[in-house]
């Protein structure tokens, strides 16, 4: 009930904050305002419903605000990372309090799953001079189990009469984390019906833990001609902290190929993570307006880590403009990424349980493809409504080479598919 009363308050002082510079400022010119409401839902697993609502207004010649709201709420089921049994399970919940139970052959999924987070972003972007603007930036967001808190600066130079733009940043984010009943030991067992621990209690290291997280951003952005654009991005990121996800399970598995039960749960634990990481990601991107008014915009982003977690995205949008005003746009998104060096579908009993290793699918080897279209209408007021529609689906190895016993019958990475639809409407206020 307290965190409820405290996403409350969060929510009621930054509505305050956007209604109020709103009713401030209105009189001095209008407001850019951008509304969406987008869903999100995957089969049978997570459903997400996110309203968004921002501001910009220019304050005078030099200053410009940006104001902006976001809130989430989720629901549904998540994937745990233990793997399926010819036996029903049943697992502790994460709060330590109830239990639930899968089915046989089933993946486990924790149906609990429940959050709402809400998030307030400030900026203020300033004309230094004719050549240069700096940007400052808040962020405050709120879950049930998740505060952050972070701060942001830019500078942008321009020349070549304009045509390039070099920008540097940094940003700066203080997390706190504090799970519903506390942070479980790392590699600790998770009580479950395997091993008859059910009745032990949840070993805890603490009711909560931090983790800073510092960004660094060069980026330049070149004009090619009047109706074309490049911009590339260099991004440095250290991540320091609790980093584990206290939700997260592994299951060590019988390894003895004589035994009724190979290739059975026979024990659960908690995963570890490092308590740091470094990312350094390059993206590019290029923009071009062709003589009817289409618009084409395709990206490319490259991401290495040291936890072995290498990515590649690749991103194209193409705007039909059509008549009085009304434009269709197709997106095509396609990610790969390699797993982490210490992700693991299960352990086998007879290994040594390693200093880190995790289950969670969001860390393996996996292939994504989102795919859809946006269909609007813009007019010369500046209003402008769309409505996106997608497709996303992710894959992975299911039938790994190191499956053994029973778990060669099991899909051990099943697909991910979720819909995702979202409704804009901008205007002028």
């Amino acid at each position: 009930m307290n965190k409820i009363k405290k996403i409350s308050g969060l929510l009621s002082t930054a509505t305050c904050a956007l209604l109020g510079a709103a009713h401030a400022q209105a009189a001095g010119g209008e407001w850019d305002v951008e509304t969406s409401l987008l869903h999100y839902a995957e089969s049978d697993r997570v459903t997400a419903i996110e309203p968004v609502v921002s501001m910009k207004k220019d304050l005078n010649d030099t200053d410009t605000l940006n104001l902006k709201l976001t809130l989430d709420s989720l629901t549904g089921a998540s994937a745990t990372g233990a793997v399926p049994s010819t036996q029903a399970q049943t697992y502790t919940r994460p709060s330590g309090n109830g239990q639930y139970t899968i089915a046989p052959n089933q993946t486990v999924l924790d149906d609990t799953f429940h959050d709402t987070r809400a998030q307030f972003n400030a900026n203020w972007d300033k004309a230094m001079d004719s050549d240069n603007r700096r940007n400052l930036g808040i962020h405050v967001s709120r879950e049930f189990d998740f505060t952050s808190l972070g701060g942001s600066a830019s500078w942008t130079h321009e020349m070549n009469q304009k045509n390039t733009a070099i920008t540097g940043g940094i940003n700066l984010e203080l997390d706190s984390i504090s799970p519903i009943g506390g942070i479980p030991v790392a590699k600790s067992v998770h009580p479950s019906s395997l091993d008859n621990s059910l009745a032990q209690s949840i070993a805890r290291q603490g009711s909560d833990d931090n983790r800073t997280v510092f960004d660094l951003l060069l980026g330049v952005t070149q004009i090619i001609d009047r109706s074309s654009l490049f911009q590339v991005n260099l991004s440095l990121s250290q991540s320091d902290g609790y980093m584990t996800d206290p939700f997260k399970l592994v299951s060590i598995v019988d390894s003895n190929p004589a035994s009724a039960s190979f290739g059975e749960p026979t024990r659960i634990i908690y995963e570890a993570r490092p308590d740091s990481r470094s990312k350094t990601s390059l993206f590019g991107k290029y923009k071009k307006q062709f003589a009817n008014n289409d618009i084409v915009t395709v990206s490319l982003r490259l991401m290495t880590d040291d936890w072995g977690v290498d990515s590649e995205t690749f991103d194209v949008t193409y705007r039909f403009r059509m008549d009085s005003g009304y434009y269709i746009q197709p997106h095509v998104r396609l990610y790969h990424q390699a797993a982490a060096d210490f992700y693991r579908y299960f352990l086998r009993d007879d290994e040594a349980v390693p200093q880190y290793v995790s289950a969670d699918y969001r860390l393996g080897e996996l292939d994504a493809t989102t795919f859809g279209f946006k269909v609007g209408k813009s007019d010369k007021f500046g209003n402008d409504w769309s409505v996106r529609i997608e497709q996303y689906v992710q894959t992975g190895n299911g039938r790994p080479a190191s499956a053994i016993g029973q778990l060669v019958n099991q899909d051990l990475y099943p697909d991910v598919e979720a819909t995702i639809v979202q409704a804009s409407y901008s205007f002028k206020w």
